[in-house]
């Protein structure tokens, strides 16, 4: 769409009487917002970048199905341990520092009120304190990764 087009649309738009039009055509979106007082527009362009053209222009992949595995021996087996959720959504850090050491490794024994990771989110780092004791039988996150609230982040055997 050229400039004239757009005017000749925002044009038409004010003159229906309709609130609202959102257009898209190929790259470029367009939404038309109006108010029927004062007939004030507001236009928004906006052009997809190429990456997304070629994701939508790539023919889809035949993918082939994956064999099932049984999933619970392994939740049996892990019923018996804790496990110690992110609180918050940031990105998980194992260190307090990348030259100190871990916070806590597999097979380490920890306290109620030991310090098992920090998560920083909105540049807070906040200290994720264990709320069990206990020794930590795996940790299920990679240092520097993204986590989600609620996602498991330690397996703790309160034995």
């Amino acid at each position: 769409m050229d400039l004239k087009e757009i005017q000749n649309l925002i044009k038409f738009v004010a003159n229906s009487g309709v609130a609202e039009v959102k257009l898209e055509t190929g790259d470029v979106k367009i939404t038309i917002r109006t108010t029927l007082e004062g007939s004030t527009e507001t236009t928004y362009v906006q052009q997809m970048p190429a990456q997304n053209m070629l994701q939508q222009a790539v023919a889809p992949q035949q993918i082939a199905p994956v064999a099932q595995t049984p999933v619970a021996p392994a939740a049996d087996e892990n019923a018996k341990y804790i496990t110690v959720k992110s609180p918050i959504i940031g990105t998980f850090y194992r260190k307090p520092s990348p030259d100190k050491a871990m916070f806590v490794e597999v097979g380490s024994t920890i306290g109620k009120g030991d310090v098992l990771c920090v998560i920083e989110a909105m540049k807070l780092f906040n200290e994720i304190e264990s709320e069990v004791s206990g020794k930590i039988v795996k940790v299920l996150v990679d240092d520097m990764s993204p986590v989600e609230f609620d996602q498991p982040l330690f397996l703790v055997d309160p034995s």
